[in-house]
C-alpha cells in the first residue's frame, strides 16, 4: 500500500463497526477532499477487518493496520514514531484512550506535529487506572483536546480537571443519508409492505437495551421491530423475544452496512440505549426523516430533534412503549411526522460542519 505524504492522521483503537469507527472514516473521507489523510488501526490486519466489517473494503482512504500486541505493546510507540516520520505527517488525531496513549506518545517524538484528541464518551474515566493513564498520556501528548458532546466535556472536566474542551458534534452525511423510497427500502430488507415498522440499528450488546425494547413491543401491537446488528446477546435476545410472544413481529436482519435502507424502511427509529456517547444512529435516522424515540442518556438529548423526538428513561420498557405508541399515532394522524428531524441534523450536526471544525482546529493547533 502506498502511503500519502502530509496526512492528517486518525489513529484509532481497531476497525470494528461501531459508532467511533463509523465517525472516523466518515471524517477521514470528508477531510480527504481537501487534504491527504491516513487512518492507523492499532490492532488487527487488513484481512480479518474486511472479513468482519465489509465496509472497509470499500474504503478509498489509506489505512493501516499496526497488529498490536495484546496487553501492554511498548515497542508500538517508536513503530508509531518512525510511520509519522516517513509519512511527514502534517498531525495526529486520536480518538479514545489507546490511541492517546501509544499515538500521543509517538507524536512528541516527531518536531511541529499537530495533535488533537478527541473523547467521545467518558465512561472509562469512570475507572482509576484509566483516569490516570489519560491524565499522564494527556500531560505527554498536549493535544487540542475536543469531546463529541457537552455532556462528555463536563465529564472530562470533572474526572481530569483543567479547561474545558471545545465540543465538536458529530456529524453524519446529509447526502448518503436523506429521504427515501420507504416500499424499495422494505422489499430490500424483505420487511412487509404494509403496518409500521419500527428500527433499530445497533449492537447486539447488553449496553444498548435491545432487550428493553423487545420488552416494550409486547405493548406495541400491530407493529414490527426491524433489528439491524450483530453482537454476543443475539441468542439470549432470541430467547427474550420467544418468551415474550412476539417472535411475529420482530425481524432480525444481521448486521446492515446501508443503514439509510433500514431508516427509510421505518416510520420511526428507537434508540433503547442503557449508555452512548452521542450515537450517529440518531443523527442518521434524523437525517433521512424519521422522528426517533430514545432513551435520555449520554448525549442523547443534544442530537434529538425536540419537536419529532421523544425522550423516555432508560431500561423502561413501560416508559418506551409509551413514547413508541405515541409517536407512531402522531406520524398515523399526520401522515408525517412532527417537526423537521432532518433539517434539525443540517443546522446542526452535518459531516460539513463536522469535518471544517476539526480540519481548521488541526491546521491552527499548536504543538
Amino acid at each position: 500500500m502506498e502511503l500519502p505524504e502530509r496526512p492528517i492522521v486518525h489513529v484509532v483503537q481497531h476497525l470494528v463497526p461501531g459508532g467511533l469507527e463509523v465517525m472516523v472514516l466518515e471524517l477521514a473521507r470528508a477531510q480527504s477532499a481537501h487534504h491527504p489523510v491516513l487512518v492507523i488501526s492499532l490492532e488487527g490486519d487488513a484481512a480479518s477487518a474486511r472479513a468482519a466489517w465489509p465496509r472497509l473494503a470499500r474504503e478509498t482512504t489509506p489505512i493501516l493496520y499496526m497488529g498490536k500486541r495484546p496487553g501492554l505493546d511498548p515497542l508500538l510507540v517508536p513503530r508509531l514514531t518512525r510511520l509519522l516520520r516517513q509519512v511527514r505527517a502534517v498531525g495526529v488525531h486520536t480518538h479514545h484512550i489507546g490511541p492517546l496513549l501509544y499515538a500521543g506518545l509517538a507524536a512528541r517524538g516527531v518536531r511541529n506535529l499537530r495533535r488533537i484528541h478527541t473523547e467521545h464518551d467518558a465512561w472509562h474515566l469512570q475507572n482509576a487506572k484509566r483516569r490516570l493513564l489519560a491524565q499522564i498520556a494527556l500531560k505527554i501528548a498536549n493535544p487540542a483536546l475536543v469531546a463529541d458532546a457537552p455532556h462528555v466535556a463536563d465529564a472530562v472536566v470533572k474526572a481530569l480537571g483543567g479547561a474545558r474542551p471545545q465540543v465538536i458534534l458529530n456529524g453524519v452525511d446529509t447526502d448518503r443519508f436523506a429521504p427515501g423510497d420507504q416500499p424499495a427500502a422494505r422489499a430490500a430488507l424483505g420487511l412487509p409492505e404494509s403496518g409500521p415498522v419500527i428500527a433499530i440499528a445497533a449492537r447486539l450488546e447488553q449496553v444498548k437495551g435491545v432487550d428493553v425494547a423487545l420488552r416494550a413491543m409486547a405493548a406495541v401491537p400491530g407493529a414490527r421491530l426491524a433489528i439491524g446488528g450483530s453482537g454476543s446477546e443475539r441468542a439470549n435476545l432470541h430467547n427474550l423475544m420467544e418468551n415474550l410472544g412476539i417472535s411475529s413481529r420482530v425481524s432480525w436482519l444481521g448486521h446492515v452496512d446501508d443503514t439509510a435502507t433500514l431508516y427509510r424502511a421505518a416510520d420511526i427509529v428507537c434508540l433503547p440505549s442503557r449508555a452512548e456517547g452521542l450515537p450517529l444512529a440518531l443523527l442518521e435516522a434524523q437525517a433521512c426523516g424519521r422522528p426517533v424515540v430514545a432513551s435520555r442518556v449520554g448525549g442523547v438529548p443534544a442530537a434529538l430533534d425536540p419537536q419529532s423526538g421523544i425522550l423516555v428513561e432508560p431500561e423502561n420498557p413501560d416508559a418506551l412503549a409509551r413514547g413508541l405508541l405515541s409517536c407512531l399515532s402522531k406520524t398515523a394522524t399526520s401522515g408525517q411526522s412532527l417537526g423537521d428531524p432532518r433539517g434539525f441534523v443540517m443546522r446542526t450536526a452535518s459531516l460539513a460542519a463536522m469535518e471544517a471544525a476539526y480540519t481548521n482546529l488541526m491546521l491552527g493547533v499548536t504543538p
